[in-house]
């Protein structure tokens, strides 16, 4: 097997730019923003695993981890389609299957429960920002409608998980609105 990184230091991001697998950009560029989101999305979830997570739902974020990746990919190498519909319908198939057992909602869930359905609450606000770094870089260049969809429904993927960690629901603490009186 050959080594991708020998070397993990280059400093042609001295100069405030970096490269993409064909091109070199500002390290502020919108891909590059999306592309950093990806990863600290990935790594929120990276940090949810530490926690107790049921096996069926520690494989599923591991795959989830796996396409992050190929989105990632994609990203890095413009008009180039990593993310399927299928992996879209997937997810919407683990979600409808998942909010089954959920009792039905009455209101907005505070983020928290337990600790693993507060990391999965975080992973899942970064997962929203993700998408909006997607939707100004696709305001500005074009993007895989696929992989939209896919962090669209990611995001509730994980608010879907994060009510399954906290513990049945047990935990689950709902916005209690106060009155209004302009």
């Amino acid at each position: 097997m050959s080594y991708r990184l020998t070397k993990i230091y280059t400093r042609n991001g001295d100069q405030g730019n970096t490269r993409l697998a064909n091109a070199v950009v500002p390290k502020n560029a919108k891909r590059i923003i999306a592309l950093g989101e990806l990863d600290e999305l990935n790594c929120a979830l990276g940090v949810l695993l530490t926690q107790a997570v049921p096996q069926s739902l520690r494989e599923l974020i591991l795959t989830i981890q796996q396409l992050l990746f190929e989105l990632g990919a994609e990203l890095a190498v413009p008009g180039t389609k990593r993310i399927q519909a299928e992996d879209v319908t997937r997810l919407e198939n683990h979600l409808d299957q998942l909010n089954t057992e959920l009792p039905p909602l009455t209101e907005f869930v505070l983020p928290g429960g337990t600790p693993a359905a507060a990391h999965c609450h975080l992973a899942r606000a970064i997962c929203r920002r993700c998408e909006r770094a997607l939707v100004a870089l696709m305001q500005q260049d074009t993007l895989n409608a696929d992989s939209l969809s896919f962090i669209n429904r990611l995001s509730d993927l994980l608010f879907v998980i994060a009510r399954v960690l906290q513990a049945n629901t047990a935990n689950e603490v709902l916005w209690q609105p106060r009155s209004f009186h302009p």
